[in-house]
Parts: structure tokens; sequence; C-alpha cells
């Protein structure tokens, strides 16, 4: 049997086949919320799919260790199509972080954040002997320099994803716990000057907007009340199918994109905005149980990475779309309209399919057969 094909049989089918699910169920939303306008998003949607498949089995049935070698490479990747976005990119919705290829627009962050996790775990797995101080300094390094730039674009919901995610894969590689609460007691007496000082004007308006979106419900507030209303008039079983008014009267703004969970509750009810949750929480639970096999501290700290952004990013657009969070604009993973959305998720997702398969054939190391063990 050819070994392509024999990986290809490997591959975790009831994974593969929930992101499927969403991606089907996410053009079925796309078409509901757009069916009015004169573009069609959902075969656009659909068109992106198709340009990304034959990425995702790449990285899916590729060697493990590609990872390894190709992190370093695909950061510095990363880092330059930042620069270049600071100089040629598009602006958009107030933020520079597009560039235009023509008959498609790309943001070079979601590269540099898949990335920056993959060097983050490289790092982290060949240093555990080098002083606390300076790991975290190369981290710091390491993670900032993609960050600040993000930052100046300014995409703030991608720097706030961050942090998570980066402590979270500090305390997995061994960075002692005094060091990672110095950081975020340091962190949380920032969080008020950087709140009065360094947010802007439309970033200030959204928090005071969460607080009492009432106070100016046609103004700053105007996208969580559609959202809200959307939901509630659907009720438990929805208007049904294309029959959503605050979509398609276009009440509800980036109804095909950051508000399309709001689509789906308006049209389909509580029970499908339930599945949808439900379909994310089993994935990320599956990836819990995933990591038990990890067979080295690198594979542990990048499907944690991965793992990490996926739930975090589904979680904060769910929590903006339903009031829980302020106003910010990220897509929901695999259902929202828009390339880099399937691109970022796609690798992500690869990458934990392709570990999925061959941690079964990789050799533990000496005596190892406890996450415990594979840590130490």
């Amino acid at each position: 049997m050819h070994p392509l094909l024999r990986n290809f049989l490997r591959i975790n089918w009831p994974l593969f086949g929930l992101m499927v699910g969403l991606l089907a169920f996410g053009i079925y939303a796309i078409h509901s919320a757009t069916w009015m306008r004169d573009q069609d998003f959902a075969k656009s949607q659909l068109t992106w799919i198709l340009v990304c498949t034959p990425m995702f089995f790449l990285i899916t049935l590729l060697d493990y260790r590609w990872v390894r070698f190709g992190a370093v490479p695909l950061y510095i990747l990363g880092i330059l199509g930042l620069m270049l976005t600071m100089f040629i990119g598009e602006k958009r919705y107030g933020a520079r972080s597009w560039l235009d290829l023509g008959p498609m627009s790309f943001q070079p962050s979601q590269l540099a954040i898949i990335a920056g996790i993959m060097t983050l775990a490289l790092f982290l797995s060949n240093t555990r002997a080098m002083p606390a101080i300076f790991r975290i300094l190369c981290c710091a390094a390491i993670v900032g320099a993609p960050w600040v730039m993000i930052l100046i674009q300014p995409d703030l919901g991608s720097c706030i994803v961050w942090i998570p995610v980066f402590l979270s894969m500090l305390f997995i590689g061994r960075i002692p716990k005094r060091w990672l609460i110095l950081m975020l007691v340091v962190g949380l007496i920032f969080i008020p000057l950087v709140v009065h000082f360094g947010l802007k004007p439309y970033q200030y308006a959204r928090i005071t907007t969460f607080l009492n979106p009432e106070a100016d419900p046609l103004g700053d507030g105007w996208n969580i009340t559609q959202s809200l209303i959307a939901i509630g008039s659907g009720g438990v079983f929805g208007k049904g199918w294309m029959n959503g008014s605050q979509a398609q009267l276009e009440f509800l703004p980036e109804h095909s994109t950051d508000f399309i969970f709001a689509v789906v509750g308006e049209e389909l009810g509580l029970w499908f905005t339930l599945g949808v949750v439900g379909v994310f929480a089993v994935m990320f639970v599956a990836g819990l149980v995933h990591l038990r096999r990890a067979p080295n501290l690198f594979h542990f700290l990048l499907v944690t990475g991965c793992l990490l952004l996926i739930s975090l990013q589904a979680i904060i657009n769910l929590g903006v779309v339903t009031g829980v969070f302020p106003t910010k604009g990220m897509s929901l993973p695999f259902i929202s309209a828009g390339l880099s959305n399937l691109l970022l998720m796609g690798l992500l997702l690869g990458i934990l399919l392709n570990t999925q398969r061959t941690w079964g054939r990789v050799a533990m190391p000496d005596g190892a057969r406890s996450m415990r063990e594979v840590l130490a």
C-alpha cells in the first residue's frame, strides 16, 4: 500500500467528520444570511474551502517531524508578512491587517500566530536546562515580536487570544510558578493604564457599551443589541431557514462573519445553537484525551497551543455574540465566512490530526508511559 494512502486511512475520521460538518453547516448558514445580497458569499466560501483542502491534507499526511523542522522558517515568514502588512497592507474596519493578493485577501497575523506556537513549543522543549529568567525573556521575544506588530495594526482581539495560550505553554513548559504569578500580577497592574491610555476611542467605547449596552442602542451598542434581538427572537425552534429578519433586513452587522452565530440562533433556534456549542466541546474534549498520548514535551506543547487557539477563538466569538464579552471582531472557527479563518483553522486542526495519526507509531521516551513522565 502506498504510504500516502496508508496515512490517509489512519486519519481520525470522527474528528475529521466534525470539521466537515461545521464547514457544511457554515455554508448553509452563510447562504441563509446573505442570499438577498448581490454577491454569493456561500459560493465564495465553498471556493475557499476547496482552495484550502489540499493544504489541509498536506499538513495532515506529512511526516510529523516536518513541524519541528518547519517551525522557525514559518515563523520568519510570518514576521516578514507582518512587516509587509505595515507598509502595503489594506485597511479594513480600522485595522491595517490584510494583504491584497489579487483574487483573495489574507491576514499574515494568522500565519504568525500558528508559527509562534510552533516555535515556542520547539524552544521550551529544548531549553529545560536553561535558567528560568532567560527562558522567559527568550519566550517573550518569540511571542512579543509578532504580538507587537499585530497590536500596531491594531488587532486587539488576536493579541488577547495570544495571552492565555502563551501563559499556558509557559506553565506546561516548566517555567517556575513564582515567575508566572509575577507576570500575572504585573499584567493586572498595567490593565487600568492600558485601558485609560492605550485604547483608541472606539475600543474604549466597546468596553463601556458592554457594561451598559442600553445607554446607546442606536450607536455603539447597535451590534450587541441586534445580536441579542436576533438570538432571542429565534426562541427554541427558530424562525426557519432564510426567514431571519435581523439578517435579511441588514439590521444584524457582519452576519456572515463575526455574528454568524446570531443568524443560527434566529433562524434555527436554541437547539441548533446548543448543537454548535456541543460540537466545539466534543472537539476540545477529544483534544484533551489525545494529549494523554503525547510522546514528548514538544508535541504536548504544540497540540496544547493548537487546541487552546481553536477553543478560545470559539469561546470569544460565542461570548461576544451573546453579550458575555465586549464586542470584538473574531470569526467563529470553520463556520464564519473568510479565507484567513479557514487557513488558520485548517492548519491547527491539520496539525492535531497529524499528531493523532502518528503518535501511536512514535516511540515513547525511555520508560515513560504517563503524562506526568512526559512533562517531567
